[in-house]
C-alpha cells in the first residue's frame, strides 16, 4: 500500500539504538513467549498474530507464501483487518497485479520490504492494484519480511497499515526486526516437528516418534533426553556425538554456537534473538544437517523443561538445499530493480507493451521506460531477445 515516505527510505540499521517505550520489554517478552508456545500448538498462531499486529501498530497481520512459478498465494495464518471478500478478490484476480510480488520473491531473509522499496509513491498510486484493491479498503502501507525461501517462492510475515495508522515508520521497522528472528525460529521448528498439537507436559513422549532427532538439553549442554532418531544420530556419529553426557557437534564452530544458544535460552525466550536460528552441522561424510533450538524456559513449554531440568529442545534433521529462483538469478546478474524485473517477467508471460501495461496496472509509457532500461542493462535490442534471455535462465529443477 502507498505511504508518504520518499523512495529513498532511511532505515535504522538492525543494531542501531531506538528509544523504546518503558512498557516495551514486558510486551516484547510476552509476545516472544507466545510465539514459541505456538510452535507446539499451531492453534495459538491466530492469537499470536493478533498480539504481533498490536505490537507493530497495524490493522492486520499474516504469515503467507508467494510462489513465483505458479503465481499463487498461500495464507497459513492471519488475523483481522482484511475483509474476506477482498482476500478472495486478491487470490482470484489481483495477485497478478500486485507490484510487490517480485520484491517479496527477491527479498533477503529478515529484511523488511515496504511499498517504497517497490516503486515510487506517485507511480504506485496509479496502479490498477492500488486503485481497485488497496484504496477501497483504506490501506496505506504493507510491510513484509521473508522468513524462509525455496527454489520458487518465499514464506513471509506481513503487517497491513490503514491511513489512520500511517505508513510503516522507523518504530515499526525496529519492532519488526526484533520479532522476526523468533518468528523464523518458531516456523522452522514447527515445520520440522510437523505436529498439529503437542502437550508441552508430555513433550518427550509426544516427539519420540519424530523423523527428526530431538534432544532435551540443560544449560550446560548435557543431554537429559533423546528421542529414538536422536539416539540413532548419536550412534552414527556423523554430525553429532555424546561426550561426558553432553551433546557435541563434530565441528567446533557448531559446538560453540549451540553452547551460546543454551546459555541464552536459560535467560529466557527473548534473549535468544538471532542466535543460531538454524545451526549448520557438517557431517564427516559430507551430508549437511541443521539444528533448530526451541527454548523451554517460559510459557507452556516450561512444564516440559521442568520435568527434565531442560532449558531447550534441539531438533536435528538433514538440511535441504535452497536454490535461488530463476527471477532472482536474473535480477542479480543484470542488477535489475524490482520494477524492471516485473516488466521483464510480464513481457515474457503476456507479450507486448499494451498487454504488460494492462497486466501490471501501469501506463504504456511507464512500461516503455522500463523496457528501455532493460535493453540497456541486458544488451537486448528486441522484446524477443528478452524472452530468450529469460528462457536461458530457466532451471530443470523447477516444477
Amino acid at each position: 500500500m502507498a505511504n508518504s515516505r520518499s523512495s529513498g527510505l532511511s532505515r535504522a540499521a538492525p543494531g542501531s539504538r531506538y528509544a523504546a517505550p518503558s512498557s516495551e520489554p514486558d510486551v516484547f517478552s510476552s509476545l516472544v513467549g507466545e510465539i514459541y508456545d505456538a510452535t507446539l500448538d499451531p492453534t495459538l498462531w491466530r492469537a499470536v498474530l493478533h498480539k504481533a499486529r498490536d505490537y507493530l501498530g497495524g490493522s492486520a497481520a499474516a504469515v503467507f507464501s508467494k510462489d513465483g512459478s505458479t503465481k499463487s498465494l498461500n495464507v497459513y495464518y492471519d488475523c483481522g483487518g482484511i475483509d474476506p471478500h477482498y482476500t478472495q478478490l486478491y487470490l482470484q484476480k489481483y495477485a497478478k497485479y500486485d507490484p510487490s510480488t517480485t520484491a517479496h520473491l527477491l527479498a533477503e531473509i529478515e529484511q523488511p520490504v515496504c511499498t517504497v522499496d517497490v516503486m515510487p509513491l506517485e507511480e504506485f498510486e496509479t496502479t490498477r492494484f492500488y486503485q481497485e484493491w488497496g484504496r477501497p479498503q483504506g490501506l496505506t502501507d504493507f510491510g513484509a519480511v521473508a522468513l524462509e525461501k525455496s527454489a520458487t517462492g518465499t514464506a513471509m510475515f506481513g503487517i497491513f497499515r490503514e491511513k489512520r495508522q500511517g505508513a510503516v515508520d522507523e518504530d515499526t521497522l525496529w519492532r519488526l526486526r526484533r520479532i522476526v528472528p523468533h518468528l523464523r525460529r518458531a516456523m522452522l521448528i514447527g515445520r520440522t516437528i510437523e505436529l498439529k498439537t503437542a502437550e508441552a507436559a508430555t513433550l518427550a513422549d509426544t516427539l519420540d516418534g519424530l523423523s527428526a532427532g530431538m534432544y532435551l538439553i540443560d544449560a550446560t549442554g548435557r543431554i537429559v533426553h533423546a528421542n529414538s532418531r536422536g539416539q540413532d544420530l548419536l550412534g552414527e556419529g556423523a554430525a553429532l556425538r555424546a561426550a561426558g553426557g553432553r551433546l557435541l557437534p563434530t565441528h567446533a564452530d557448531a559446538a560453540r554456537a549451540l553452547n551460546e544458544i543454551y546459555a541464552s535460552a536459560n535467560s529466557g525466550d527473548a534473549a535468544l534473538g538471532r542466535k543460531g536460528i538454524a545451526v549448520p552441522l557438517a557431517s564427516r561424510d559430507g551430508e549437511p544437517y541443521v539444528a533448530h533450538v526451541l527454548p523451554l524456559t517460559s510459557g507452556a513449554r516450561r512444564r516440559a523443561g521442568a520435568s527434565y531440568a531442560a532449558v531447550a529442545a534441539v531438533f536435528v534433521r538433514k538440511a535441504t538445499i535452497d536454490i535461488p529462483s530463476a527471477p532472482e538469478i536474473i535480477a542479480k546478474h543484470f542488477s535489475l530493480t524490482p520494477t524492471e524485473l516485473r516488466v521483464l517477467l510480464a513481457i515474457v508471460q503476456v507479450g507486448g507493451v499494451p498487454e504488460t501495461a494492462e497486466a501490471l496496472g501501469i501506463g504504456d509509457a511507464t512500461v516503455k521506460t522500463h523496457l528501455h532500461r532493460l535493453f540497456c542493462k541486458t544488451g537486448a535490442t528486441r522484446q524477443a531477445d528478452l524472452v530468450k534471455l529469460a528462457a536461458g535462465f530457466s532451471t530443470p529443477l523447477a516444477s
